[in-house]
């Protein structure tokens, strides 16, 4: 009698698990997304050097992205403006951002100039030539001759790595 338990319990934690097919891999996204933030924080206060892509070395803005994405096997173009038509265009709606997105920055109408990686609770992380080293900025900060206007959002990660290696890659 112990016996035809046994098998009932484990084919109702079979059919849960198939009512779920992809918390696996929901679970694997959160990851990668988690590794690239850490990896782009570990980065902060390297020096800003233009053409920089190295923490030894320095960064600039796109050189940054383009590290932290290479670490975790992401292949990223490298100017500012290749990256900006990478992975998918994302309504630019704070709401909507997730961790690992890329952040778009222009001056003026010219396109975009600059990019960060949004860490998640508004902020993200970038090499700023004003502050001469990578930080972690605010997304709601207020505007100045400095400070270059939001543009849009690339989601780079999607919902598994394989997918995240086609967005990079521009398809």
């Amino acid at each position: 009698m112990l016996w035809a338990i046994v098998p009932v319990r484990a084919q109702r934690a079979e059919r849960t698990d198939q009512a779920k097919p992809f918390t696996a891999m929901s679970a694997s996204v959160h990851t990668f997304r988690d590794s690239l933030v850490a990896v782009a924080r570990a980065q902060i206060g390297a020096k800003y050097v233009r053409g920089g892509t190295t923490p030894e070395r320095g960064f600039d803005c796109s050189g940054l992205v383009r590290y932290v994405m290479a670490s975790l096997a992401v292949h990223m173009p490298r100017t500012a403006r290749q990256q900006a038509k990478s992975g998918l265009a994302i309504e630019k709606d704070s709401r909507r951002l997730r961790p690992g997105d890329l952040l778009t920055f222009g001056k003026d109408s010219k396109g975009v100039s600059h990019v960060g990686i949004y860490v998640g609770d508004g902020r993200y992380v970038h090499a700023s030539p004003t502050a001469g080293h990578v930080i972690e900025s605010d997304l709601g900060r207020t505007s100045s001759s400095l400070v270059r206007a939001w543009r849009g959002v690339r989601r780079i990660v999607s919902g598994s790595a394989a997918d995240s290696l086609r967005l990079a890659d521009g398809g």
